[in-house]
């Protein structure tokens, strides 16, 4: 799947129910200022769905036991990948991993995304902005493999969506459900 600026279907991974849950979107643009800019679209009905309450944006942990939005990020044809957690309550979390989730959490406000929250009885809407010169100076000029995904928890349960489910149990770290390919942007591009 190649870079295109129009909303993306998430898919529920088959093993999980998402009654409360009618689609997960998300629109993604790569800035030519170095930011990746995504808006998670999650439809459904809302007051079903366990929400985060907002918060001051702080560095959480285990933000996937909750309902969050999530975006993995590795330079093309490197096993090395960054996944950002992004909850509506504001909460962030940044790991880098050196290969299949071998790695860690990185404690670093300087790397904090910026994180926007709406909601209505149907819909919720959470934009993350990341800058891309933070994770190397690399990434801003590199062709990009993306991993996008969502954990839902709902009254009745979790469902786990993604751009792509390479196995038969939900997990977004596989490098096969990677499935968005970002080219660099072009510097004479206006948006």
């Amino acid at each position: 799947m190649h870079s295109a600026e129009h909303w993306i279907d998430l898919t529920c991974h088959p093993s999980t129910r998402p009654w409360a849950v009618r689609a997960v979107q998300v629109f993604v643009r790569r800035s030519p200022s170095a930011e990746l800019q995504m808006t998670f679209r999650l439809d459904g009905d809302i007051p079903r769905i366990l929400i985060p309450s907002p918060a001051l944006p702080r560095i959480g942990t285990e933000l996937w036991h909750h309902t969050c939005f999530e975006a993995f990020v590795a330079l093309e044809g490197q096993s090395a990948y960054h996944e950002f957690n992004f909850a509506p309550s504001g909460e962030w979390t940044l790991y880098a991993l050196s290969g299949y989730r071998n790695g860690g959490p990185i404690a670093d406000e300087t790397m904090r995304p910026q994180i926007a929250v709406r909601s209505t009885d149907s819909r919720l809407e959470l934009d993350a902005i990341v800058r891309l010169d933070s994770l190397s100076a690399i990434h801003p000029r590199a062709v990009l493999r993306i991993g996008l995904s969502a954990v839902i928890e709902a009254s009745d349960g979790f469902s786990y969506w993604a751009l792509r489910h390479p196995t038969d149990k939900p997990d977004f770290h596989n490098a096969d459900g990677f499935a968005l390919l970002l080219e660099p942007p072009d510097p004479q591009k206006k948006f």
